[in-house]
């Protein structure tokens, strides 16, 4: 058995965007637009920082999966793969966290 990874989870995000809103939630989410899938991350992240500082592992761990799922459904709805976000991350891995942090500029 192979391991789920996020790329496939972006694959289904991809198929259910191509179905009926009455049949997805996905495709729900993206009839409603960018902002509000963006809104809905919100939600989540804030959902995985309350369990993160006091549930349980499995409340986290659910969160989290809540939290991947949704982020997917945005990059969907600014069509932005997630290979663009794994490039910055890879481009990032060239020097130390603080030394990448300090040379950001606002983007």
């Amino acid at each position: 058995m192979t391991a789920f990874t996020l790329h496939d989870l972006e694959a289904i995000v991809a198929a259910r965007a191509g179905a009926s809103a009455e049949t997805s939630y996905t495709r729900k989410l993206l009839d409603r637009g960018a902002a509000h899938c963006a809104r809905k991350m919100g939600e989540e992240a804030i959902e995985v920082v309350l369990a993160g500082a006091g549930e349980s592992r499995d409340r986290v761990i659910a969160e989290a999966a809540d939290l991947l799922y949704h982020l997917l459904v945005l990059l969907k709805a600014r069509d932005v793969p997630l290979a663009d976000v794994e490039a910055v991350l890879q481009s990032r891995t060239a020097q130390s966290g603080l030394d990448e942090k300090a040379s950001r500029k606002d983007v």
